[in-house]
């Protein structure tokens, strides 16, 4: 009787656990198929991640090879898309996500990768176009700001010669203005957005009635132009007494793909007389097997409100603060680790960092140690490409109190292996003379900041 019991118990557990089974199987069933059944459209599902991960970089004359402003620009290239984004190759986000979180990431997430997938496996459907406006490229600073209020621009076109040699250009643009003014944002506008490489540009204001500095300045060009003083002389920027006027660094950058950073109101900005110029620094055009040409310009946004916490700049390592230790020279056929490390001596409010090195390098990171031991992740890029470096915003102000290490560890590749060698077969490459040519080396973090004020730490920079 006991043993008729127990049996009983057993095959009402086995059916009610095969009910169960077969409801799971079921609700499985459903997702699966619902998800197979789902009609994924360019106008609900990909124009989203296309305009805002893709045609940032992929606009009209912009720095990427065509265009991704529609329906039709993207569909015809479908296989393509699913395949560089699957592997991860677009969009191009260097830095590790796992590590360090910055303003403006790239990163398609999985579910965005299987809806460009599917897309195109249903044959690339549009749906319906009418409803979506195409995206014409606009840049944050007229989306914020609107049209500028003065365009500074060369007085003729550069020619870059076809000869297959990089090009540096150092000169200044005056600019004359009705009174003192305020600016809130300096934009330089690349025209040939496939040679210009990089550019630094100062802001340079009078402090008193001079009229000679505005007169036309023939461009430097690949020149000794670490020579600040000849170079300043050549351009005419002295007082005529022998002194020099105020020089603001670094109120303009730029990298391939990159906009200029526009921070929250109460940061940044700057207040010059009516009588300033734009010094030109480090234009670097990269080579090119045909002549061409570009007539590259400024965009100035004015402002009504006074200048916001003064912004300052520091480098380790090429040209800067701190040493590359051992010194920056790569033997043929070498695989080579560097460092390069300085303490700060005063509370800082960290608000943007650029990594930077050539065309061998290879594995870039970037922490900071408190004086308590404790370690702060700064940045960690483990496939570097030369084609993609970026100044990265933090998404919140990054507190480094006094006394903190800020660390640069970085590895170069000098063999035939690494496929952005500029040499076969492999030559000794230098970082030691600080030059900027893709084909030399350099090892660098500059680092934005303010000087902390409590409170900081909780500033959005979004």
């Amino acid at each position: 009787m006991g043993k008729k019991l127990v049996l009983k118990k057993q095959k009402r557990l086995v059916a009610s656990l095969n009910k169960y089974v077969c409801i799971s199987l079921f609700i499985v069933s459903i997702i699966c198929c619902s998800e197979y059944r789902t009609t994924y459209s360019f106008s609900d599902h990909v124009a989203p991640i296309i305009f805002n991960n893709c045609t940032p970089c992929h606009y009209k004359n912009g720095p990427a090879p065509f265009s991704m402003h529609s329906y039709h620009d993207v569909a015809k290239r479908a296989k393509m898309i699913t395949y560089v984004t699957s592997t991860g190759y677009m969009p191009p986000w260097p830095a590790d996500p796992n590590y360090s979180h910055f303003i403006g990431e790239k990163i398609l997430t999985k579910n965005e990768k299987m809806i460009l997938q599917k897309w195109y496996d249903q044959g690339s459907i549009p749906g319906d176009t009418s409803k979506i406006q195409e995206s014409g490229f606009v840049p944050m600073s007229k989306k914020k700001y609107g049209n500028p209020d003065l365009v500074l621009k060369l007085n003729n076109p550069f020619i870059i010669p076809g000869d297959n040699k990089d090009r540096f250009m150092l000169t200044k643009l005056p600019f004359e203005l009705d009174a003192d003014t305020n600016i809130r944002l300096i934009e330089f506008v690349p025209d040939n957005k496939q040679l210009v490489h990089h550019l630094n540009a100062h802001l340079i204001t009078y402090d008193k009635e001079k009229s000679d500095h505005l007169k036309y300045v023939k461009p430097i060009l690949n020149g000794d132009i670490h020579n600040d003083s000849t170079a300043f002389h050549q351009l005419n920027i002295p007082y005529s007494d022998g002194g020099f006027p105020k020089l603001l660094p670094s109120v303009s950058n730029y990298l391939p793909g990159v906009e200029p950073i526009i921070y929250p109101d109460g940061i940044g900005g700057y207040r010059v007389n009516k009588q300033s110029a734009i010094l030109v620094k480090d234009l670097h055009f990269g080579p090119t097997p045909i002549e061409d040409s570009d007539h590259s310009y400024f965009n100035i946004y004015f402002d009504k409100n006074p200048p916001g916490r003064q912004i300052g700049e520091f480098i380790l390592g090429t040209q800067g603060i701190s040493p590359v230790i051992p010194p920056l020279v790569i033997a043929p056929n070498e695989v080579k680790k560097f460092e390069t490390e300085t303490i700060i001596s005063e509370d800082i409010s960290v608000l943007t960092i650029n990594p930077h090195m050539h065309l061998i390098g290879k594995k870039y990171k970037a922490y900071a140690v408190e004086p308590n031991g404790d370690t702060i992740p700064l940045i960690k890029i483990d496939d570097w490409n030369f084609r993609w470096q970026y100044f990265y915003t933090f998404k919140k102000i990054l507190h480094l109190p006094a006394g903190s290490l800020i660390k640069v560890e970085a590895t170069f590749d000098n063999t035939l292996n690494n496929m952005d060698n500029p040499f076969n077969p492999t030559q000794f490459i230098t970082g030691e003379n600080g030059s900027m040519k893709s084909t030399d080396e350099m090892l660098q973090l500059i680092v934005s900041y303010l000087p902390y004020q409590e409170g900081d730490e909780n500033l959005k920079l979004e």
